[in-house]
């Protein structure tokens, strides 16, 4: 997290606006929770940053150009917003915090609109997350990853029951569960929700052992020395399977994965490493064509004309084509304005050009090159072990069209299921519309019938169906 030092205006350490806010933005058809937080260090100095928790973003800096005992003035160049506001109380304090609300408004884009913030952190309400003390025992562990060595820190969750003398442990089915594109920890956490989390405690109830760990350089796992992409990933997870082969405790041994990690699990069973797979959202397309097809569809879901969506696409696939043949600019603002009049791409949403310019310099690390590159379909053709492959009807980011590659790609098999589930998105959640604005508003971490058709898939194809 990276905060902006600033000078203290006169009585800020001493305010009683110290502290962390939330409110809700009211954007017309939907709203947006914000936090502000104002701290001082030993030294003094005041600091301010914001979080989005409905967006995923948190630590945003910001500059505080006032914060008395009443009012604050900040703005957050990083969006280019502001905010101006006023404490009002409901009634005299009787210690030293406020007992009231800040009044004021939230500028962005030559747009305002009010803002109440409350003190205190927003409560997010998520009822699948589960509570201790759990019916099953769970162990930190940790593996080396085949890629540099590098020491691998997860959580291995036995089933209920693991632990009497009625169980069979050599009977017992395992699952390691392969996060999605970036760096997350064991639970997958995004936008406060924990669906690995969940998970491991679905299968642990249902008779199924789960090994969840933290990416490289997330939580206790170390970053090692490799390049982070796909591949090394896939070594990551590879590491992850052979340690639970290595226990000797589980008959049959497979992969879960989401997003990225549904791509993972097609390369463990085409590589014949996993007993099965679940791909969870999973690409069955090249990495520039879900990008592609990715940005047409929100620009379409945020009320621009399908027509100018597509010139947008057509741009941006050109762009990325260049970036895969190794092609340099020092003008990607020239470049982009060169493209879209050799493509007739006018018409396009406000702002396409500069944003396809910052797209250019923002695809350049290892990982969205080879993910550029990369296409899952040798993988799923290769892969004759059981697969449950399933996605959400309004999934925006890896969009459903996905699955048609897949069930096309895929061996046939007894036991393989392509399933879309209605209504749900890239995370699994009943939504509105998919946007991904959504996921944190949403209060349903993984919609129930995933959660079941998960347990009961993995119990048919290890013999252990009730």
């Amino acid at each position: 997290m990276s905060l902006i030092t600033l000078s203290t205006t006169a009585g800020a350490q001493h305010s009683r606006l110290l502290g962390s806010w939330n409110g809700k933005l009211n954007l017309g058809g939907s709203s947006l929770t914000l936090v502000f937080h104002f701290t001082t260090d030993s030294l003094g100095k005041t600091y301010f940053f914001m979080d989005s928790p409905d967006q995923g973003a948190e630590g945003i800096p910001g500059e505080i150009a006032l914060l008395d005992n009443d009012s604050v003035s900040v703005t957050i160049p990083m969006l280019g917003a502001a905010y101006q506001g006023r404490l009002v109380l409901h009634e005299v304090p009787q210690d030293s915090g406020p007992s009231g609300e800040i009044q004021g408004v939230f500028t962005q884009m030559g747009m305002q609109f009010p803002l109440v913030l409350q003190m205190g952190l927003p409560v997010l309400n998520r009822p699948q997350e589960p509570q201790p003390p759990y019916p099953y025992r769970s162990e930190e562990v940790t593996f080396s990853s085949g890629a540099d060595g590098a020491v691998m820190a997860g959580t291995l969750t036995y089933p209920v029951g693991y632990d009497d003398t009625s169980s069979e442990p050599g009977h017992i089915p395992a699952v390691l569960m392969i996060t999605g594109s970036g760096s997350q920890n064991r639970d997958e956490e995004l936008f406060s929700h924990k669906p690995f989390l969940v998970l491991a405690d679905w299968l642990a109830r249902h008779g199924i052992a789960s090994l969840r760990y933290d990416d490289r350089g997330m939580g206790e796992s170390e970053r090692g020395t490799v390049e982070i992409t796909t591949q090394t990933n896939m070594q990551d997870a590879l590491a992850g399977i052979r340690y639970l082969r290595s226990l000797g405790e589980f008959d049959k041994v497979g992969a879960l994965g989401h997003s990225e990690g549904g791509q993972i699990v097609f390369m463990l069973g085409a590589a014949e490493e996993a007993d099965f797979i679940i791909s969870m959202a999973g690409p069955g397309m090249r990495g520039d064509s879900i990008l592609v097809e990715q940005n047409r569809l929100i620009l379409t879901k945020s009320g621009f004309t399908p027509a100018s969506a597509d010139n947008y696409g057509r741009v941006l696939a050109e762009m990325l084509r260049m970036k895969v043949d190794g092609y340099s600019t020092d003008s990607p603002e020239t470049l982009v304005d060169s493209l879209i009049t050799a493509l007739d791409a006018q018409n396009m949403p406000f702002g396409s050009a500069a944003n396809l310019a910052a797209v250019w310099n923002s695809v350049d690390d290892p990982w969205m090159l080879y993910f550029l590159q990369s296409s899952p379909a040798r993988d799923i053709s290769r892969t004759i072990c059981p697969v449950f492959a399933l996605n959400g009807s309004l999934d925006l980011q890896v969009p459903p069209v996905n699955l048609e590659h897949i069930r096309r790609l895929l061996p046939n098999g007894p036991h393989n299921l392509i399933k879309e589930y209605s209504g749900l998105n890239h995370l699994l959640q009943p939504c509105t519309t998919g946007m991904p604005a959504e996921y944190g508003r949403i209060e349903t971490t993984i919609a129930p019938e995933v959660l079941t058709d998960i347990a009961e898939w993995i119990l048919s194809v290890t013999d252990l169906s009730r």
